[in-house]
């Protein structure tokens, strides 16, 4: 037994002699010497060439803050100067990423369960050249996954886990031709911190102290310059310099000012979990020319519109199971006159994106809606940068819907309008609307509004999948007030009773004219037991002297007992199939048509007075 414990002995001995020897050796070995090895495996496990160029040393020593077993084994301290990362044969230049130098912190322990946990690392003045050719290849990309030797496609059992990331000024230059992108950034230190309340606010900074979350301050400023997808880009801004990538308690402050074509991108506020994008939480501003002009900045279909500004908060998260999830929250603005606010989510789903929400608006400008359907002013297309394309003799709007937008994303969207002005003496009461895309095909339905103390109730849809594009319009008037519809003619401002009506429509063609020019369809209305100045009823008959007289001697209303039209639409001609107003005075009847594809009309007003008349044209 004696024998056994001296073995025992001596074997924990040798076990501490050895374990001192390894840690001498590794205290006093000259890590530079081990350059050439770690590029070349480097180099070989990258595929692409890796050279530490400057000195690489080790110091080992205890890690403050740690418990247990971690407390006291010492952590390795590593520190290289100037190295640099090749590019890809393919690529154009002969560096990826080169650094003045590289220190990190390697926690021994979670090599047992092969994971090589580092808790720090700092770069010092990165310089970084990214490229992605037309075909998805991209020089950032890295297949780590796989032995070199090995065509199984099995994952390595080693995983990578990095605290946090810090970096002092550097530069980066992007270079993107799958996305026509090409950008240059430039990344400095400020001459004082920026405490993370000056920039967003007390109570954006209170909030985020409510989530036991401590943004640190802007440490850095950024400049950029170039294009994005085409469109010339400016930007500046400023960011933190520590990106904790796991501690949520560590948020990473970002503020922005960009510049994308007539497009104004302004953010500020912070950024948890980087890694996934779990607790984005930015105050953003939009603003330009037309809500269309986002479109090829962002993928996302808006109508064309006067000029806009938003304001409100996005938050965004890239790891959802359905797709990246961006919602724009809480957000209110200004659409050419219009106020607008509500809140957006758009889902980066596939096989095509979607966006959904409820938008509203207190007070709707009916002209601020003209631009949807191109029946804007030729001064207002300037202002958005687009040509009028308008024929001087035309009335119909030419301009074609986009709809190769439609197919690129899906939607679901409510808005309600509380007050729709068309003009200061006909006002709309309100609109509701539910706008459904869905693989290009378009539908509004329903499309609602309160008009002259009545509704006016449609449905609209229009297959923007097929070409030309077909569309279909159901249209229900009720108890429309006259003297509310016409409220800036005297004549009619005496006049009772409503008018009732219902329409159907459909046809084919990208835009208004060529779909009006060759529908077909009919309209019916009718006026019942209703009453309108003796005066308009007698120009309405053209019997102009009676009509004088009244103007001398007093006006008086006339009971209209029915007024009824009944037309039929087909390959864009409407043609009157019944057209007649019998009041205790007259009848008239009007026969005629008119031509939506030459805009032309050609109607006969034939008169049936009910007593003398001083002087009546046929």
């Amino acid at each position: 037994m004696r024998q056994v414990r001296k073995f025992i002995g001596a074997l924990v001995a040798v076990f501490l002699l050895l374990l001192a020897a390894l840690m001498l050796f590794l205290v006093l070995f000259d890590w530079s010497r081990a350059r050439p090895l770690i590029n070349e495996q480097v180099s070989a496990a990258l595929n692409r060439p890796f050279a530490i160029e400057g000195d690489l040393r080790v110091v080992w020593q205890r890690e403050a803050g740690q418990q247990g077993l971690s407390a006291w084994l010492p952590w390795p301290h590593f520190a290289a100067e100037q190295l640099r990362l090749g590019n890809p044969d393919w690529a154009q230049g002969d560096t990826f990423v080169s650094l003045d130098s590289v220190r990190l912190r390697l926690s021994p322990l979670p090599l047992l369960w092969k994971t090589v946990s580092i808790s720090s690392i700092e770069l010092g003045a990165p310089i970084v050249d990214l490229q992605r050719l037309a075909d998805g290849r991209a020089n950032w990309t890295f297949d780590l996954g796989k032995e070199p030797a090995d065509d199984t496609d099995q994952p390595s059992p080693w995983t990578l886990d990095i605290g946090t990331i810090g970096f002092d000024k550097g530069q980066v230059k992007l270079d993107d031709k799958a996305s026509n992108t090409r950008l240059e950034a430039v990344i400095q230190p400020l001459g004082e911190p920026i405490p993370f309340a000056d920039i967003v606010g007390k109570g954006a900074a209170e909030r985020l102290a409510q989530s036991n979350a401590s943004a640190q301050d802007y440490a850095f400023s950024w400049q950029t310059k170039g294009s994005f997808r085409g469109q010339p880009l400016t930007g500046n801004g400023k960011v933190g310099g520590l990106l904790a990538l796991h501690d949520a308690s560590q948020p990473f402050p970002l503020q922005g000012d960009l510049r994308i074509g007539s497009t104004r991108i302004v953010l500020a506020g912070s950024l948890t979990d980087p890694q996934n994008l779990g607790a984005l939480d930015l105050r953003l501003r939009l603003s330009g020319a037309s809500l269309g002009h986002l479109y090829p900045l962002t993928g996302v279909t808006l109508p064309d519109t006067p000029s806009y500004s938003t304001d409100g908060h996005l938050q965004a998260d890239l790891q959802d199971a359905d797709g990246a999830i961006f919602r724009y929250l809480g957000f209110n603005g200004q659409i050419g006159a219009s106020d607008i606010r509500g809140d957006l989510t758009f889902v980066a789903r596939q096989p095509r994106p979607k966006l959904s929400g409820q938008l509203t608006s207190n007070q709707l400008l009916f002209s601020d809606l003209a631009p949807l359907i191109g029946a804007d002013s030729a001064a207002d297309k300037r202002k958005r940068g687009e040509q009028d394309r308008q024929p001087t003799n035309k009335v119909l709007p030419v301009a074609e819907f986009r709809t190769d937008r439609w197919r690129a994303m899906d939607a679901d969207v409510r808005f309600i309008g509380k007050r729709i002005v068309h003009s200061e003496q006909l006002p709309i009461k309100e609109l509701h609307t539910h706008v459904l895309l869905n693989d290009g095909q378009l539908s509004l339905e329903p499309l609602r509004f309160g008009m002259a103390g009545g509704t006016l109730d449609a449905q609209i849809r229009l297959n923007g999948a097929l070409t030309p594009m077909q569309g279909h319009l159901r249209l229900r008037a009720r108890e429309l007030r006259l003297k509310q519809l016409f409220p800036t003619f005297a004549p009619m401002q005496t006049s009772l009773g409503a008018l009732n009506g219902d329409a159907s429509l459909s046809g084919s063609g990208n835009s208004v004219a060529a779909l009006l020019g060759g529908a077909n369809g009919e309209l019916k209305m009718l006026i019942n037991d209703g009453a309108v100045s003796r005066g308009l009823m007698e120009i309405a008959g053209l019997n102009v002297g009676n009509y004088l007289v009244g103007r001398l001697f007093g006006d008086e209303d006339v009971k209209i007992h029915c007024a009824a039209a009944d037309l039929g639409i087909k390959q864009g001609l409407m043609s009157t199939r019944l057209f007649v107003i019998d009041t205790d005075n007259a009848v008239i009847k009007v026969d005629g048509s008119a031509n939506f594809a030459s805009e032309r009309l050609d109607f006969t007003i034939t008169p049936s007075t009910k007593g003398f008349r001083i002087f009546s044209l046929r």
